[in-house]
């Protein structure tokens, strides 16, 4: 018997289909509402894991599969999901991060139109760790986020958004906060939930220069079947 579960066929078609970019150093995968991208306390077996079994499965690998996880998505988020397949490539990427060299661009659906077409945000947010949620906060630290209005439809307005600080929850509060809570998020004001029990905030694309190769990563996340009138 291997270390890890078996990935029956259906599944491992599903895995191999939602993956966006591989090499050897890398893998962007594309998440689904409801997955957890680590362990944490619900026990539910994180997407870490899961593609650790698919890769040993595939690449007929006996022993333990390295997957790295250098940062994360809320688990009622989807979209673009970074993993780093060897050591080398995790100290590299996460190093990349915390200088904010790997660019990261979301949507976001939202029932009220946004004040402004187009604005940059800036709020201070505290984190409050027992409820798992952020507010704003004058004694919180810096979140500064850019919003564009790039689509609408008959009930929806969608936004494209790009980070600027990684804040707890940081879209989701600073969206609210501007008046525009994210369809489904009922931990900050939607008035209802989605059918899926997640939040309509998709990581869409992810672009960086590759920490090995050096050459140029740009991968995106197609929108979901549930975003209906939406164009990807």
């Amino acid at each position: 018997m291997g270390i890890y579960r078996e990935i029956g066929p259906e599944e491992y078609r599903d895995l191999e289909q939602r993956i966006l970019y591989e090499d050897n150093h890398l893998l962007v995968f594309n998440k689904r509402t409801g997955e957890i991208v680590q362990g944490d306390k619900t026990g539910d077996e994180p997407l870490s894991e899961t593609l650790k079994a698919f890769i040993a499965l595939r690449d007929g690998k006996p022993g333990q599969v390295f997957l790295g996880v250098p940062h994360r998505l809320d688990r009622p988020v989807s979209g673009v999901v970074l993993f780093a397949k060897t050591s080398k490539a995790l100290e590299r990427l996460n190093e990349m991060l915390r200088k904010g060299e790997i660019h990261k661009t979301y949507w976001a659906l939202t029932a009220n139109r946004p004040p402004q077409e187009e604005d940059t945000l800036t709020d201070f947010l505290v984190r409050n760790e027992q409820q798992n949620k952020s507010y704003v906060s004058k004694n919180g630290k810096e979140a500064r986020l850019k919003y564009k209005l790039i689509q609408t439809t008959e009930r929806y307005f969608l936004l494209e958004v790009e980070l600027y600080t990684g804040r707890h929850h940081q879209i989701r509060c600073q969206l609210a906060h501007m008046g525009c809570p994210i369809k489904g998020d009922l931990k900050y004001g939607a008035r209802r939930s989605n059918p899926d029990g997640g939040i309509s905030l998709l990581a869409r694309r992810i672009q960086f220069i590759h920490p090995v190769k050096k050459t140029e990563v740009d991968a995106t996340a197609p929108v979901p079947e549930t975003w209906k009138g939406i164009q990807g």
